[in-house]
């Protein structure tokens, strides 16, 4: 972050155990820039929520401090943070109607009653529920009440908005249209937003940068793009979009690429060297799907290797194909569903290509082995 920075949150040196042995969160250090849409992501377990409810004030932390607006806020209660708060479970209140929900925490404020019904009516029209106020949450859909915690969150206009798994109730295409919904908001009013997801593709979405947490710490932090492009260890890439992983040993290096040796006999492949330990270590290589081509006799590749499909599946746009690729029976490729592609049957051998910088050499499994 560089020091001309608006910093509205910062995690300094914060930890987390709940038993005083094991650290849930280890060590974080964390600046969130005024107005970002940040996005925690990571599996169960990763410290991801733990640092939200740390955050908002329902976790203490168990070393370093919070700091939201340059002010320490571990000793402030939650009710005294101003940050607004949306969870999976909406958390309406069941005997109140919809425009009642929204103006509770302005009544709390003790705002006067013609602010409170301006505001009310506005935030309202900002999730396109004006015709909705007089209903009660049980008279909603599911898409209904998740924009009502969305506005309720906002109405009081905080500085910074947390949302836990916000969409997780939701069927598919209602989730889709929400990240959007969600997405058009923040633009709207700058505000700032925290969001905890373990669903990569809504992190992609939504965000201006991600967190990716794996066992109490962040692994890497970027930009969406970057964190597909760029991942900087196997985790990563594994863990955000579709990857396909070939295990092997670094046989030489220069100062970008190298080569790798790869296992049951399956040859040489030259990559990027992100993330090894030199001549004679382990690596993980990762390549995406869609970077793979399927080659002609007369193409060329920096990397040529030979495919046997195994199974095809058609999903519109493209056909997902898996294939056995140097022992490993999970290769797949995305074959886009258009003229001049080939069509291809189970059981088919077809040359593959792809780029070298496409292939990124990363740190070793656990083990040194195949982790799956």
């Amino acid at each position: 972050m560089g020091e001309n920075k608006d910093i509205i949150v910062k995690f300094d040196g914060v930890q987390k155990s709940y038993d005083g042995e094991i650290l849930v969160v280890k060590d974080l250090n964390l600046d969130i820039e005024r107005g970002e849409f940040l996005t925690m992501l990571g599996p169960s377990g990763s410290g991801k929520t733990t640092c939200l409810m740390m955050l908002a004030g329902f976790e203490p932390a168990t070393h370093g401090e919070i700091y939201l607006n340059e002010q320490p806020i571990n000793n402030v209660p939650p009710h005294k943070r101003g940050i607004g708060m949306v969870f999976q479970n909406y958390a309406l209140f069941p005997h109140m109607t919809v425009a009642e929900n929204l103006a509770f925490p302005l009544e709390v404020r003790k705002l006067d009653k013609a602010t409170i019904e301006q505001k009310v009516t506005r935030a309202l029209e900002m999730v396109r529920l004006d015709q909705f106020g007089g209903r009660r949450p049980a008279q909603l859909s599911g898409g209904q009440q998740q924009r009502v915690a969305v506005a309720r969150a906002l109405v009081f206009e905080p500085d910074l908005v947390l949302m836990d798994e916000p969409l997780g109730a939701l069927d598919k295409n209602l989730r889709e249209e929400m990240q959007y919904e969600i997405k058009h908001i923040h633009d709207q009013l700058g505000v700032s937003v925290v969001y905890v997801t373990h669903d990569q593709s809504e992190a992609l979405t939504m965000s201006n940068r991600v967190a990716v947490f794996d066992d109490g710490v962040i692994q890497q932090l970027a930009a969406p793009d970057v964190l597909y492009e760029e991942p900087v260890n196997a985790f990563v890439a594994y863990f955000i979009g579709e990857n396909n992983r070939l295990y092997g040993t670094v046989k030489d290096e220069d100062s970008k690429m190298c080569r790798v040796e790869l296992d049951n006999a399956g040859g040489d492949i030259k990559a990027l060297a992100v993330n090894i330990d030199g001549t004679g270590s382990r690596t993980t290589l990762s390549l995406r799907p869609e970077r793979v081509k399927i080659l002609s006799e007369s193409d060329s590749a920096d990397n040529v290797m030979q495919g046997k499909v195994e199974e095809l599946i058609y999903l519109g746009d493209h056909v997902r194909t898996r294939m056995t690729v140097a022992g490993n029976d999970q290769f797949i490729v995305k074959i886009p569903n258009a003229h001049g592609h080939p069509i291809l049957h189970v059981g088919d051998t077809v040359k593959l290509g792809w780029a070298a910088e496409d292939c990124r050499a990363l740190d070793a499994p656990a083990g040194g082995g195949d982790p799956a």
